[in-house]
């Protein structure tokens, strides 16, 4: 396994917080192999300005969180930029495509830049913008921006039918940064990210009024490509995660949201959207199930995919894939990765490998999955964070052995309410035929 050791402390941090780690997951990517190939080509075709929707489907644990971190680490090497979005009733509802927008924005990252990189991307364009200029040759200040404003309008001229207004905040903001008035070049840029309650002041600069509204919010989105294919990016990818939610929200929201949804997926295949590739995340009962996908007999269709066969022989090139989640064999294999990375950063590599070895791992994992009434497939997240309590302990303390001094305990308050959820329930009290029978511990 090949990282730095900044990465290396990132991701077995995450792991102690029990997270999915937000890069270096490659050298933990257990059972993705099968999806490398197609993951390739369809980042291809993002590079050749197409545009590409996947769904992803899994039960909780198969992990489809980290399925969509790993995808970012090879979208930003293939040159895309990217962003995950937590779908959810209060906060980021689908059927709101404009909050949908916002939240993209904030979380925008690219290889160079972390969320949100919204700023440093337009700032990169403009840069480009003149870099185009000036290899026509050496021309004054003013000759300069007079071309690169001239510049700017062909680029977004296609932007300015569907959405003007993202148009005209550009060309303000780029204005407001020449002339250094930060108030309001960073007012305009909040607005380009689709912040609400931008002052009034800022936006009569650019001449435009109101907020961004749901209709808007697929223009924006346009115009956000297409600087950042003229800024240097392959394109972009959007992760939209935990999509299941919208089967515990009102019938009317839920509605609303799988035909904003469906909308999406039109527009990605009409090629509205090039160099776009968006991915949904959601559990089997979403896709399949009466109060999920379901509900919208178009969206349904173009979503289908048969999954009645063996899981060996799934396409991963479908539009909707499955990921298979955790056997023994798989969590086995998890927690030597996990203890290996661990390891590399250690001075006491020898007491590590001697006191957590393969043995004690394969213990481990089944002393936890008992917790879950030995669903394995539910295991990962607090088996690893286990795992990883033990290896600090061993290497804090030379006289530790997991062994003999560490119990496996899984707390109800440590736990997700999916996980909560899958613990058995504790054996009913035997009948007594008087309170004389009752065994109380003291």
């Amino acid at each position: 396994m090949s990282i730095s050791e900044q990465r290396r402390r990132e991701v077995v941090d995450a792991l102690r917080r029990g997270t999915v780690p937000q890069q270096g997951l490659d050298v933990l990517a257990v059972g993705l192999g099968r999806f490398e190939s197609a993951v390739g080509e369809e980042l291809g075709r993002i590079a050749a300005g197409q545009a590409v929707f996947k769904a992803v489907r899994g039960e909780y644990g198969a992990g489809k969180t980290f399925f969509s971190r790993w995808l970012a680490e090879r979208a930003k090497r293939a040159g895309l930029a990217t962003t995950e979005v937590q779908i959810s009733e209060n906060e980021t509802p689908l059927h709101r495509l404009e909050t949908v927008y916002r939240r993209l924005t904030e979380h925008l990252a690219t290889a160079e830049f972390t969320p949100s990189a919204l700023r440093p991307i337009v700032d990169s364009w403009f840069f480009a913008l003149e870099e185009d200029v000036l290899a026509e040759g050496q021309v004054d200040e003013d000759e300069l921006e007079r071309r690169v404003g001239g510049l700017l309008e062909q680029r977004l001229a296609a932007v300015s039918r569907v959405a003007p207004s993202f148009a005209a905040a550009l060309r303000a903001y780029r204005r407001a940064s020449v002339a250094g008035d930060v108030a309001v070049a960073e007012g305009l840029m909040a607005w380009l990210g689709g912040q609400p309650h931008v002052g009034a002041s800022v936006k009569r600069v650019a001449g435009i009024r109101g907020d961004l509204d749901h209709d808007g919010a697929l223009g924006f989105l346009q115009g956000l490509l297409a600087v950042l294919r003229d800024s240097g990016h392959a394109g972009l990818l959007v992760v939209l995660d935990e999509v299941e939610t919208l089967q515990r929200v009102r019938s009317d929201v839920r509605d609303k949201a799988l035909n904003a949804l469906r909308q999406l997926v039109d527009d990605v295949d009409s090629g509205r959207f090039p160099g776009l590739m968006l991915v949904i995340t959601g559990t089997p009962a979403f896709f399949d199930g009466p109060q999920g996908m379901q509900r919208l007999a178009p969206l349904a269709q173009r979503l289908h995919v048969d999954f009645s066969s063996e899981p060996t022989f799934d396409n991963p090139r479908a539009v909707q894939i499955r990921l298979p989640g955790f056997d023994k064999d798989s969590l086995l294999e998890l927690g030597s990765r996990v203890r290996d990375l661990y390891v590399q950063g250690s001075s006491h590599r020898d007491r590590l490998t001697d006191l957590v070895d393969d043995a004690y791992v394969a213990d481990l994992a089944r002393a936890v999955a008992g917790h879950f009434g030995d669903k394995v497939g539910v295991a990962p997240r607090i088996f690893v964070k286990k795992l990883v309590d033990v290896l600090d302990r061993v290497d804090q303390h030379a006289s530790f052995d997991p062994r003999r001094d560490y119990s496996v305990r899984v707390s109800g308050r440590e736990l997700t309410d999916a996980e909560r959820a899958t613990m058995p329930a504790p054996p009913p009290l035997a009948s007594a035929e008087s309170v004389d029978e009752i065994d109380l511990r003291l």
